[in-house]
């Protein structure tokens, strides 16, 4: 076995540096206090880091660290990171784009800020990385920034009206609740300040006037991170920056900072051309003699010259390969880079024992520790004399340094994969509202009542019982009655969503319409339900082959993968292999969004099958995408024994002929296309597993065809925009569910823009991308003009090359012209949207698509999943015609899609776009009419209870662990009234549709741990709990209480608490549970009584105040102890 020592820590490899005796001549001369030049020659890799770490180390000073852009910026600062375990400050430009000053990007200007505040208060001396680009840009003085902020301490005065009164005066937005940077939020002792010094909003919390606590907080939860002693609040300066006077950032720093340039050339070059980029749009704009309010180029940016004469004053080192600075100091450094062994593991052990015998320490880098176990697994079957120590961290690049002996090399250059920096997320106001806008009830929004129809919802009211408040929902139906609802029985509710435009029709209180629509649906949707269980039962019955664990060739495979594995893809790829090694057939759904590596989850199981010499059938919707994924198939499994062919209309007969002969006798060992693949000619010699890709775009015919067909084969299913169907069914039981909802970290969220058809627009892209050296899409939803629209793309931008693709082209003129593209011979593709399925081209970044209002929200989502597949921005353009004219359901539909640009919305996406187009369609025509009359949350509920009674009834050999769970709860819901004062006070909670979401969250909670995160949630987010929400929360417990001892309803009024028993269970009656209560009677026949009401049994407790009252008496009953409320509640 190859020796994996124990890990290394960054703090002991890096030790290995500070020791040595040339790095510490190295780092004295960078301490020396006049400002001196040097040069470190022959850095490679990562040791560049490592040395300024190192010297860093030795002797702590303030560095500032200049690379040549952004990206290597930031994968600099992730090995400074890795190196010295501390925060590296991050000096952004202030624009989102260079050399595009009329946009600025609102985290950059917070990350900017950020880095001047923490330099204007520091104590220790700190490493701040940036780029040309940033420091160009002028900043605003010391003086300036000190006298716009504002510190708060714990502990002192702080009076709110005097904050609030500061920050209006600082351009900060009041808000309900504080979203991103320049917000702020009153409710009551608690002030919410986002402020553009720190990455994180506080929360000031007030005791009278004095500052009890000052918390960070997460946007999107709302929830604290974090306790500070101090926060400083400091507006944004961007905005006010017309007014301030600005300076080189060499003025802001402290004079013994040392400046580390990888390229001081390249700096004075971009510093330059901003300069001068800077004065053409000032000249714009200013031309014409507009006078404007635009500060001139001289006081936002320096010039080069005065950028090199400023930058003289500090002691400089260069350690990139050219030189510029005169008179220097210079340092040889021996070493070299890590050699490529192009994924040859015997060249690389050979390598490494050829290092160790020569002497030198191996070092390999990895931040997943998977890898570093795949690569001992292939060393011992390799070469076992192979030895080496894993470091706990990754670096950007290897190296062999031959000064100190160390080889350090890096997984990723090894397994040739994608290596990401992280960087920070960025948090918005829209996207955090409209997800909560998504699923809160407006006043006004149609709602449904399980027991009463669909009905408008008027708000909250408070009402009085008793002397005692309370508030209550009110729902008004047909004819103006009205039905107020307990906020205990919030669940009853659902928001309606039927289909848009359309209002439903309210129901009449007291009539049966209601009980026998449902009635009607319940009967269809079993008959529905019935087939499927009865499939998934014949599988689950069905004899399927076990296929043999993982071999070593698997492992090889796995780690080659060019990105790391997210969380959610290993554990669906150990899913998948898992559900395979059973004895019988697999039918696992694996849902991810555009993008997530799903298709490399079906690489992995499709080589698992080809080990045990079983074949593999891929089914995919488009020719294109057949031909795509033969091409990914094929290039992953390149260097492992596995045939791949593919089979579609643009082979020709004879090829396919052959092809199908050679799958007959089993020479292919995955065969991929469209439903061709599954027709009646194709015969397999031995079939081991069928994955079908982009489910979301196969009829349900062709889905059932192949689940008749393949009863006894594996089935792996892929899809992006999952169906609702299925996505239910797959919930409910019916088939096995991985979600993939993390984005490989390194994909970046697609910029999206919507924009009236605009030639500039149009322009300024294609050319922006070209000039990037990328590619760009084109889509346009018809063909017939489709000519005329590459014509005009050709007039904007003459030197560019374009082809045209669309669905009624000849098979093979398609495909030459989707080939030329990939290949990167055409720099834009104009096409119909035949590119949404899986056209997968890294190098095209941007994506036009004209007349956006035309496509389905999860085909625009799949289509902009075709860009940003790389680690470079990507962008999305949606042209539209002008808003007006568009109806409601496309505006909804895009301002949806701009929203959410974070990868991983897909599920989101889906899930709204159930709302607009009206979840019927996808369950057959029939099925449509009776959502619109149900809503989609009732239709929901009725579904679930029918599958429920199926597998109570006929299935219920197949479900059986699953029923003797639910089999412990008497009743399935208990019904609490009460005249005590319990709601959350308007003093407390003042915004209503916060209110309603936790009366909500509270009603359908299912278990202790919830209910007590709730009850921490509201302390951290509102304050103290005020005694009303208390018994708020213990009402929940009072009801879980109920329902196990078999009560339908409690009713605690007038100090008497009355339980009434459950009634048609007659089963109940000589149960256990109802023999204590009845034994807890007999001991207290003073305060217990049962009585008669009208032929219902029910119980009355005399005597009883408060809920923890009635629950240490339930629970007493229960489970026959005395326990106090705080007790039980504390479980």
């Amino acid at each position: 076995m190859p020796l994996v020592d124990l890990y290394v820590k960054a703090n002991d490899f890096l030790s290995i540096y500070t020791a040595d005796g040339f790095i510490k001549t190295v780092a004295a001369g960078i301490k020396a206090p006049d400002p001196t030049n040097i040069k470190i020659k022959g850095l490679q890799g990562s040791l560049d880091a490592i040395l300024l770490a190192a010297s860093f180390k030795l002797h702590p000073q303030d560095y500032w660290v200049v690379l040549q852009d952004r990206d290597e910026a930031f994968y600099f600062l992730n090995d400074l990171q890795n190196l010295l375990s501390r925060e590296i400050l991050f000096f952004p430009l202030s624009y989102r784009r260079p050399y595009e000053y009329d946009e600025v990007e609102n985290a950059n200007i917070l990350q900017r800020t950020e880095t001047l505040n923490k330099l204007a208060n520091k104590t220790k001396p700190e490493i701040v990385v940036t780029y040309p680009e940033a420091l160009g840009e002028k900043v605003i003085t010391r003086r300036s920034l000190t006298a716009k902020t504002f510190t708060i301490k714990k502990g002192e005065r702080l009076d709110v009206a005097f904050l609030e009164e500061f920050l209006h005066d600082a351009d900060f937005e009041k808000t309900d609740f504080v979203y991103e940077a320049g917000q702020f939020a009153v409710r009551g002792g608690i002030v919410d300040v986002y402020s553009f010094s720190h990455e994180l909003p506080y929360r000031i919390e007030l005791f009278g006037d004095e500052v009890d606590s000052i918390r960070s907080f997460e946007p999107g939860s709302q929830l604290s991170v974090d306790v500070v002693d101090y926060v400083n609040l400091v507006p944004n300066l961007q905005s006010t920056l017309v007014k301030e006077e600005r300076q080189s950032i060499f003025d802001f720093i402290a004079p013994s900072t040392r400046l580390w340039f990888k390229d001081v050339q390249l700096v004075l070059d971009v510093v330059e051309k901003t300069f001068d980029k800077a004065v053409q749009a000032y000249d714009h704009t200013t031309k014409g003699g507009k006078t404007t309010l635009v500060l001139s180029p001289e006081e936002i940016f320096d010039t080069a010259q005065n950028f090199l004469s400023k930058s003289q004053n500090f002691a400089r080192i260069e350690f990139g390969s050219r030189s510029y600075l005169k008179e220097v100091k210079t340092f040889d450094y021996a070493a070299a880079g890590q050699p490529s062994f192009n994924k040859n593991f015997e060249l690389l052990a050979t390598n490494l024992v050829e290092e160790q015998d020569k002497g030198y320490g191996n070092f390999i880098a990895s931040d997943t520790p998977k890898q570093l176990e795949r690569l001992t697994g292939i060393f011992s079957e390799i070469n076992q004399q192979v030895k080496f120590q894993p470091l706990e961290f990754s670096l950007r690049a290897g190296f062999v340094d031959q000064i100190l002996k160390v080889v350090c090399y890096t997984d990723h250059q090894i397994f040739e994969r994608f290596h990401r920096y992280r960087a920070r997320e960025k948090y918005s106001k829209s996207k955090a509202l409209t997800l909560r806008e998504l699923y809160t009830l407006q006043p006004g929004d149609f709602v449904t009542h399980i027991d009463y129809g669909i009905a408008k919802f008027a708000g909250l009211e408070k009402k009085e019982v008793n002397g005692h408040e309370q508030e209550a929902i009110r729902l008004i139906y047909r004819d103006d009655d009205l039905l107020y609802l307990s906020i205990h029985a919030l669940h009853k509710i659902s928001k309606y969503t039927g289909k848009e435009g359309t209002p439903p029709v309210m129901n009449k209180l007291g009539s049966q319409e209601w009980e026998n629509k449902k009635a009607k649906v319940k009967k269809q949707v079993k008959d529905i339900a019935k087939e499927l269980i009865a499939l998934y039962a014949k599988r689950k019955g069905a004899p399927g082959f076990a296929f043999s664990p993982d071999s070593y060739l698997q492992a090889e495979l796995e780690s080659s993968f060019i990105y790391e594995d997210t969380p959610d893809q290993a554990k669906a790829t150990e899913d998948v292999k898992r559900d395979m090694q059973e004895a019988h057939p697999m039918d696992r759904l694996v849902c991810g969004d555009v993008g997530f590596g799903k298709t490399e989850v079906a690489i992995r199981a499709a080589f698992k099958a080809v080990t045990d010499s079983k074949q593999v059938a891929v089914l995919v919707p488009t020719t294109i995408l057949a031909f795509q994924h033969y091409r990914t198939f094929s290039e992953r499994l390149s260097n492992l024994p596995a045939r791949v062919e593919y089979v579609s209309r643009f082979r020709s007969e004879k090829e396919i002929k052959e092809t199908l002969k050679r799958v007959k006798e089993g020479q292919v060992d995955i065969l991929i296309g469209t439903h061709r693949v599954v027709s009646k000619d194709i015969q397999f010699k031995n079939l081991g597993l069928l994955i079908i890709d982009e489910e979301q775009k196969f009829g349900v015919k062709t889905k059932d065809k192949l689940k008749e067909m393949k009863v006894n084969v594996d089935v792996l299913t892929l899809s992006a925009t999952p169906i609702p169907r299925t996505l239910h069914f797959s919930l409910m039981g019916a088939r096995d569910l991985s979600i993939i909802a993390t984005p490989p970290p390194n994909r970046q969220p697609v910029t999206t823009e919507l924009h009236t058809f605009n030639e500039t627009i149009i322009r300024d892209a294609v050319s922006y991308e070209l000039k990037r050296g990328g590619q760009v899409f084109f889509v346009h939803y018809r063909v017939s003009d489709i000519e005329s629209i590459a014509n005009i793309i050709y007039k904007l931008v003459p030197d560019c090359r374009i082809t045209i693709a669309h669905g009624q082209m000849e098979g093979h003129q398609l495909e030459k012209a989707m080939l030329k593209f990939v290949e990167g011979e055409y720099d834009v593709l104009v096409s119909t949207n035949i590119i949404e399925s899986g056209l997968d081209i890294p190098n095209a970044n941007t994506i036009i698509i004209n007349q956006a209002h035309m496509f389905g929200l999860s085909d625009l989502h799949q289509m902009r999943g075709r860009v940003g597949r790389s680690n470079k921005k990507a962008y999305c353009y949606l042209l539209t015609q002008p808003t007006s004219v568009l109806t409601a359901d496309s505006r909804k539909r895009l301002s949806a899609l701009e929203e959410f640009t974070e990868l991983g919305d897909g599920f989101k996406v889906a899930m709204r776009d159930l709302d607009i187009r009206g979840a019927g369609n996808l369950l057959g025509a029939e099925q449509s009419g009776f959502i619109n009359d149900l809503g989609y949350e009732t239709y929901h509920k009725i579904l679930d209870d029918a599958v429920q009674e199926l597998k109570e009834t006929e299935f219920k050999d197949l479900f059986a662990s699953e029923l003797a769970e639910k089999a412990k709860l008497i009743v399935q819901d208990c019904i609490i009234e009460t005249d005590l004062e319990i709601l959350i006070p308007d003093s407390y909670v003042a915004n209503i549709s916060e209110r309603l979401g936790l009366y909500s969250r509270l009603d359908s909670i299912k278990d202790e741990e919830q209910l007590e995160k709730i009850g921490h949630e509201m302390k951290d987010r509102f304050g103290p709990l005020p005694t009303p929400v208390e018994e708020l929360i213990n009402t929940v417990r009072l009801r879980w209480l109920g329902e196990k001892l078999g009560f339908e309803k409690l009713s605690l009024k007038n100090e008497r608490l009355r339980a009434y028993f459950t009634s048609n269970n007659d089963a109940y009656f000589k149960s256990e549970v109802f023999g204590k209560i009845l034994a807890y009677i007999q001991q207290h026949p003073r305060q217990c009584k049962i009585k008669d009401q009208a032929g219902k049994a029910m119980m009355v407790i005399e005597n009883i105040k408060h809920v923890d009252q009635a629950i240490e008496l339930l629970n007493h009953m229960h489970v026959f102890e005395f326990k106090s409320s705080k007790e039980i509640s504390s479980k």
